[in-house]
């Protein structure tokens, strides 16, 4: 796949797009309640570890609805509504967890919020795809991974202050953190887009051989992404560092990005080639980290996959937005993003074997995973040329 549009990619991003970036961003700086649910419900609730897992994991389920429902709703509905739906959606459910009296209306609101908390990510992936030409979108949606990175140490930050004071107050902080990126997104985004009704031609994204190609290689990213959160903080604790360690990871890992984002803004690659560069920096930060065993070395470790990760993140979605019909893109980047919901599984259940056994089986199968995929770009570049969508159903897909 080539780019379409080469002299645009290093035109400045629409106005519109950099205003998205930063109500994502003030959103994230108020994401850091999810983390702390099974914490709250033990300590508040006086349930089991158990239970707590259980409510959490009904947050998991219900998300990847969610994430479908979003697609479907910008593309019908339009890009504004639904974001504007799934953040005051998640504010309402925020705040009911953090009023209920008992587990039960704790449960049914955690609940709730997976129903509504991916709603918001599908319309404003498509806003990307709407107002930037095919040669910025990498860039775009690259800085809004890195965007999300910084807003997500700092955090953590603000976490740690809250939680000094009650667990709830967490809540509070992120149904607030919500409705103020729920104002930058009324104020700012524009409310044209997709009108109601405008997707209802286009077919099942699933039907599209290509897209399952693109969610199978992006749900073997994911599961490798999500072990860095997973993995990492065990791997120090087996290697006798403290797990508090993990913080100045993710700060490293943010700097990185930032940075990085910066230094390749010259930098035109196809999407498939800067796919491969970034899953062969992938494979060698993981490499680092399997041998690793102080903290500069796993300093270096995250530095190097954090380059990786960047042009994993940005690339995967423009390919993706450009495979839609018109019309179709938030269903389109739905259907894709429910490979990270697959992710949130597998991670854990194979990271947590892998480490059973030693860490260095961890990051070493990783890196060889990394490698297998870096080699596959090129033959996923021509599946994505060869390739044909078939013909809508008009009948197929209703409101």
């Amino acid at each position: 796949m080539t780019d379409d549009n080469p002299d645009t990619s290093h035109d400045p991003l629409p106005r519109a797009v950099r205003a998205l970036v930063a109500a994502r961003t003030v959103n994230r700086l108020g994401a850091f309640a999810l983390p702390f649910t099974a914490a709250i419900l033990v300590e508040d609730f006086g349930t089991s570890v158990t239970t707590a897992g259980l409510v959490v994991a009904s947050f998991g389920v219900a998300s990847i609805p969610s994430r479908l429902a979003g697609g479907v709703l910008a593309d019908r509905w339009g890009r504004r509504p639904t974001m504007l739906l799934g953040l005051v959606g998640c504010a309402v459910a925020l705040l009911a967890f953090a009023a209920s009296p008992t587990l039960l209306a704790a449960a049914a609101s955690v609940t709730l919020l997976g129903l509504v908390f991916e709603l918001y990510e599908p319309p404003s992936q498509a806003i990307i795809a709407d107002l930037c030409p095919p040669g910025q979108r990498p860039r775009a949606y690259s800085l809004l991974g890195a965007a999300l990175a910084v807003a997500g140490v700092a955090a953590g930050l603000l976490a740690a202050a809250l939680a000094a004071l009650d667990l709830r107050w967490l809540l509070v902080a992120d149904a607030v953190s919500c409705l103020a990126a729920a104002v930058v997104v009324a104020v700012v985004v524009p409310a044209g887009g997709t009108s109601r009704g405008a997707g209802a031609g286009v077919g099942r994204p699933w039907r599209d051989r290509r897209l399952v190609l693109m969610w199978l290689a992006g749900t073997a990213f994911a599961t490798l992404y999500m072990q860095a959160m997973v993995g990492l903080p065990l791997t120090l604790l087996a290697r006798g560092l403290p797990a508090g360690g993990m913080g100045w990871l993710l700060a490293v890992s943010a700097l990185v990005m930032v940075l990085a984002q910066r230094l390749t803004r010259g930098w035109s690659p196809t999407p498939f080639r800067a796919m491969a560069v970034g899953y062969v920096l992938l494979a060698a930060g993981m490499g680092v980290a399997a041998v690793a065993d102080a903290m500069p070395a796993f300093v270096l470790a995250v530095a190097v996959w954090s380059v990786g990760d960047l042009l994993l993140l940005g690339h995967p979605f423009a390919v993706v937005a450009g495979l839609a019909p018109a019309g179709g893109s938030a269903r389109y980047l739905a259907a894709y993003g429910t490979c990270w919901g697959v992710a949130s599984v597998l991670a854990p259940v194979l990271g947590t074997r892998l480490l059973a056994v030693d860490p260095a089986w961890l990051w070493g199968c990783s890196a060889g995973l990394a490698l297998v995929l870096a080699g596959v770009q090129p033959l996923l570049a021509r599946a994505m040329a060869r390739s044909t969508v078939p013909e809508p159903q008009p009948d197929v897909v209703r409101a």
